[in-house]
């Protein structure tokens, strides 16, 4: 299913932006010309223009049009890297176990997260993440297949979901609220959880090229598990 049109406007824009033909401080073409190029109306366009310019892509003058942002500089507390890669990182030994892979249809929360209609075809993974045989996460993962068009034929014991997509959608942005919660069904039995044991939720939600890419539910078992991070 081909991405809304007002994300393929913001993926155009990044490229052009990525590649060098408008660099900082340059002028991108007016709304009423993109509406022209991508054939649609101008309240498409002003959506991405929008969204671009709260991500701080783009700058906006009254009048006088819209401009490249300067280069941002960040950092944030959640590092995106793939289990496996901290699992080694403090000397342990990384097995997953496929849990599922396939595709399902969006729900309503899934369709406003991911920006597709209510219905839309997703790709779906479980996981189960072990260290030295221990599971220490669950990974659920929901996927644009705009974003990631081979995901279904990976072998995700070989090459983690984050890792493949990170190497296939290069990521732009990351949101993400850690909350510690009773854990769900799925969770209680995939961490083989004991009686009230509590669970660390991380979600998290990746962008590239201008447009969501994937929501996952990162599920840890509380007692075996810390999340650190710094700046």
């Amino acid at each position: 299913m081909a991405a809304p049109a007002y994300q393929r406007i913001k993926a155009w824009l990044l490229d052009g932006i990525a590649a060098g033909q408008w660099r900082e401080g340059a002028r991108i073409p007016s709304e009423p010309e993109l509406a022209r190029r991508f054939k649609v109306a101008r309240m498409t366009v002003n959506r991405a223009v929008r969204e671009l310019a709260a991500e701080q892509v783009l700058s906006r003058s009254q009048g006088s049009g819209t401009f490249v942002g300067p280069p941002r500089a960040e950092s944030t507390l959640v590092t995106i890297r793939p289990i496996d890669a901290e699992i080694r990182g403090r000397g342990g030994v990384h097995r997953a176990e496929v849990l599922r892979l396939g595709a399902v249809k969006a729900d309503e929360p899934l369709a406003a997260e991911l920006s597709v209609r209510r219905g839309a075809r997703l790709f779906h993974s479980a996981l189960v993440h072990r260290e030295d045989g221990r599971p220490i996460q669950l990974e659920a993962r929901w996927v644009v297949p705009a974003a990631a068009p081979e995901y279904l034929a990976q072998d995700f014991t070989a090459e983690t979901p984050s890792a493949y997509l990170l190497r296939v959608a290069p990521l732009a942005r990351v949101e993400y609220r850690i909350e510690a919660c009773p854990p769900s069904d799925q969770a209680r039995r995939a961490l083989d959880l004991a009686a009230g044991e509590p669970c660390l939720l991380l979600h998290r939600r990746t962008f590239s090229r201008g447009a969501p890419a994937s929501s996952a539910d990162l599920w840890h078992a509380g007692g075996r598990y810390r999340l650190t991070g710094g700046f």
